[in-house]
Order: structure tokens, then C-alpha cells, then sequence
């Protein structure tokens, strides 16, 4: 099975992402991918952590949603299609979700993020929970190669959420990391989500300057589940592709047993 992550430098305007997501997925499909996967916030990275509000939809209906569904449909390609923001019951707050849908166009799975970013570095600063409702359901789905995971962005630093999933076959991981955290510690996480795991990664991250200013460091990425970065981008749009081969996942754990030699479970 071969999977995609999809890299871009999200501006402000709806229109032009959707675009540009479009193209993208396009080149997926053109290199045999049959999950394609886009990055946290594809649809807007605005001037302001509020912009997203206004564009926020009712659960099961909307353009970005339609959007998702209409692509999967016309590729015949399952997408994970990052997060896009879906109203919540305070005004003032959306939940940032991650909708799967399969090559029919069908929804199924729904994942609202957890963890809210919170960081303060002299001028740099970002608080999530202004804007964003915590989810609450830790969400996993079945597929041809197995349990695949999702999780997003700020996600990544909490490994009691992915081993609370159970075995995965996959982990995929939507994110818009900031410069400043990326570079000290995106790559050592995601190596060690897999490592632990014992299962692929699939990261899709935005990558470059934004609108607002705003960098982002990129790196999406594919890992295999002994720590192996097998394709990686770092920074500009664009995608990573690559195969997974579930018979190289169960070597590594009848190998080296970890998942069963657990004592402790979360």
C-alpha cells in the first residue's frame, strides 16, 4: 500500500488552499498513493488565531467537508484530510478536526484534537484553547493494512494517547509545527512514536512563512517502524510517498516482542 503526506504553506484564503490541496492530491494519486493524507489547518492559516472561527461548519456539512469527500470520490483514494474547524457549542471556539474519509467518499472516522499548543517564547506566543474545544475520544479505524491511528500536531508529545489505541499498523499525524519546537524536537518524536509502536508514521506538516508571518518547519514525513525515515520534505508544498509493507512491520515485532512484553498499561 502506498501512502502520501501532503506539504503545504497555507495562507489566509480558503479559495487558494483548496487549490492548492486539490493539485496536490492530484500528484498523489499520480504516484499510485492510495491514502493520501493533508496537513493540520490546509484549509486556513490565518492572519489571526481567530480567522478560522468565522469559517467554522456544522458537523456533516459544508465546503471544506464536501470538498474532502467529492476528491476521494473523483481520486478514488482514501484522505485523512488533516484538520479543518467544525463548530463547537461555544461561539467563540471551534473543534480542530480530522475527518477520514474512504475512496467512496464515505466518512469514517472523526478525530477532534486533545492536546491544545500552548507556548511562550519572548514574542512568540500561541494558546490554542482560546480558540480551539479539547477533544475528549481517543480514535483509531480499520483498514486493508491494519489499525490505523490519528492524532495531530501537539499530539505528538503525549505517547500514553497512541498506546491508549492499541497496535497500529499506521499512526498518522496532521501538524503545523512551529519553527522554533520543530527543529529541536519534531524529527526525535515522531522516530520515537514509531519505534515504540512499533508501526509506520505518517506525518504531513505545513511547511514555510505564512501570511501572518508565521514559520512553520515542515518535515512531513514517512517512518518505518524501527525508527527509519523512508521519505521526507522539508520545507515548501509538495508530497512524501512511499510504500508500507506490513510484512517488514511484523518481522521487526516477532523480532524484538516489545508490544507483548509490556507490564504496564496506560
Amino acid at each position: 500500500m502506498k501512502v502520501a503526506a501532503i506539504q503545504m504553506v497555507s495562507a489566509s484564503n480558503p479559495d487558494a488552499n483548496l487549490q492548492t490541496a486539490h493539485r496536490l492530491l492530484q500528484q498523489a494519486k499520480a504516484e499510485g498513493a492510495n491514502l493520501a493524507v493533508l496537513p493540520e489547518y490546509w484549509s486556513i492559516m490565518g492572519l489571526r488565531d481567530t480567522d478560522k472561527i468565522a469559517f467554522a461548519e456544522e458537523p456533516g456539512n459544508g465546503v471544506l467537508q464536501n470538498f474532502l469527500k467529492q476528491i476521494a470520490q473523483e481520486l478514488q483514494m482514501a484522505i485523512i484530510g488533516g484538520t479543518i474547524p467544525l463548530k463547537s457549542g461555544d461561539s467563540s471556539k471551534i473543534y480542530n478536526a480530522c475527518l477520514a474519509f474512504d475512496r467512496h467518499g464515505s466518512q469514517i472516522a472523526r478525530y477532534d484534537k486533545i492536546h491544545l499548543f500552548g507556548f511562550i517564547n519572548g514574542e512568540e506566543s500561541y494558546q490554542e484553547s482560546n480558540t480551539i474545544q479539547e477533544g475528549n475520544d481517543i480514535v483509531s479505524f480499520d483498514s486493508e493494512i491494519g489499525k490505523i491511528g490519528l492524532g495531530v500536531c501537539y499530539d505528538l508529545r503525549f505517547p500514553e494517547l497512541f498506546r491508549n489505541m492499541g497496535p497500529c499498523s499506521l499512526i498518522v499525524l496532521p501538524a503545523a509545527f512551529t519553527y522554533t519546537t520543530g527543529q529541536a524536537h519534531w524529527e526525535i518524536l515522531l522516530r520515537a512514536r514509531a519505534i515504540e509502536n512499533q508501526c509506520y508514521v505518517l506525518a504531513s506538516a505545513q511547511g514555510g512563512t505564512h501570511d501572518s508571518g508565521r514559520r512553520t518547519w515542515g518535515h512531513s514525513m514517512l517512518i518505518d517502524p524501527w525508527g527509519k525515515i523512508i521519505n521526507c520534505l522539508d520545507e515548501g508544498e509538495g508530497v512524501v510517498s512511499a510504500d508500507l509493507d506490513v510484512d517488514v512491520m511484523q518481522k521487526i515485532r516477532t523480532n524484538l516482542p516489545a508490544l507483548k512484553h509490556r507490564r504496564f498499561t496506560c
